[in-house]
């Protein structure tokens, strides 16, 4: 950075990246409940799963977050899935293998995994 000109531009990038980063619809996230709960029951692999499988298929439109405890202790690891103008999904109990099948199946061909979601851990419909 030499002037005050650079540190404008570099400025106007990084709001058009936020903008569009924070526009309605723009994209699905996949969050992975990161809590000590999670990663005693093997969510880092998962999140590493998740973030390798995304890189793979260079899915730009799909981002891979952490949060904390998302409250269901005994269903870790839980991965949620937030769609633009669809319900949230909730997977529970998941591993590598099944990261990567919710990659494949539910983000790329839009059909959700029913047997890894909270409603099949449950004995009923998606919650």
């Amino acid at each position: 950075m030499k002037s005050i000109e650079d540190l404008k531009r570099i400025r106007e990038e990084m709001q058009n990246k936020i903008k569009l980063r924070s526009e309605e619809g723009a994209e699905t996230r996949v969050v992975v409940g990161m809590a000590t709960c999670g990663i005693a029951a093997g969510a880092r692999p998962v999140l590493a799963a998740l973030v390798e499988e995304v890189g793979k298929r260079n899915l730009e439109n799909v981002t891979v977050r952490q949060t904390g405890c998302i409250g269901v202790c005994r269903l870790e690891p839980i991965v949620e899935v937030f769609e633009p103008g669809k319900e949230k999904v909730t997977y529970v109990k998941m591993d590598a293998e099944k990261a990567r099948r919710i990659i494949a199946e539910h983000i790329v061909n839009g059909h959700v995994v029913e047997e890894y979601t909270i409603g099949a851990a449950e004995g009923g419909a998606n919650a």
